[in-house]
């Protein structure tokens, strides 16, 4: 695996990051873990959401918040006190790919794990206890199978998206209170009590943390616990741009010389 702080970027400009990356695991690229964070502050919504429906357009042009749509599916979610991952990697892959209940509960028990070393009293979603409303509008409004939770309270919203060859995995992990913005740019018939319940069903990971922690101790922290090869900010921006994604080893080559 490598793994991959790749730092902040708007949203469209991280979900074509991860698309790429998605892309390059068809291929038979080697797994990429890579963290990053929202700048400036946006909506992602799932892949199978219209955005005419989900958002009050006009608000967001307005107020200056972007927008972008996922490659997983889920619901909407405002990116703003948080750590984002994404875990691309082959179907075939032997420690990252699999089938879809596998490889979601492997990772999820990855991040488990980190945020615990972090001091995060973090836990996987007790069986048969997830559900996910059709009705719900928001991510962090509901919790599903696979999830983790603190307190019997949302802290990570994760989704994956699975093609012939390849998985991606993408998820949020809170550590503070700005998710509840996306309650002022849904559409207005979903907008009552939306702040409220994403306030009452979330739970963000700052009180162990501290709300300015550096995505970098993350980082460290997962490196540790899987022995990935590791990539800092521009390092790892050849795994966008190569046309044989095989050849992953032979860029990482120049880059430790």
């Amino acid at each position: 695996m490598l793994l991959w702080c790749d730092g902040a970027h708007d949203p469209e400009e991280n979900m074509r990051r991860d698309r790429t990356l998605l892309a390059a695991a068809e291929g038979g690229a080697e797994p990429v873990l890579r963290l990053f964070a929202f700048d400036p502050h946006g909506i992602t919504l799932g892949a199978r959401e219209r955005p005419e429906q989900a958002l009050d357009l006009e608000r967001c042009r307005r107020d200056g918040v972007p927008w972008a749509v996922r490659p997983t599916g889920g619901r909407a979610i405002f990116h703003a006190e948080e750590w984002t991952y994404s875990l691309s990697a082959p179907i075939d892959d032997p420690d990252w790919g699999g089938a879809q209940s596998e490889a979601y509960a492997r990772v999820s028990r990855l991040i488990v794990d980190s945020l615990r070393h972090l001091g995060v009293p973090a836990e996987l979603v007790r069986p048969g206890r997830g559900t996910v409303p059709a009705s719900a509008a928001a991510c962090f409004a509901s919790t599903a199978r696979h999830e983790i939770e603190v307190n019997g309270r949302k802290l990570v919203g994760s989704a994956q998206r699975r093609t012939q060859l390849g998985m991606l995995q993408q998820g949020s992990v809170l550590i503070g209170g700005g998710h509840v913005r996306l309650a002022e740019y849904v559409r207005a018939a979903e907008r009552e009590g939306l702040a409220d319940r994403l306030a009452a069903s979330a739970c963000p990971a700052g009180p162990w943390l501290g709300e300015q922690r550096p995505l970098r101790d993350w980082a460290d922290t997962l490196q540790s616990l899987t022995g990935a090869r590791r990539l800092n900010g521009a390092e790892g921006l050849f795994l966008l741009t190569l046309e044989n994604p095989r050849s992953y080893t032979a860029a990482l080559a120049q880059i430790e010389r």
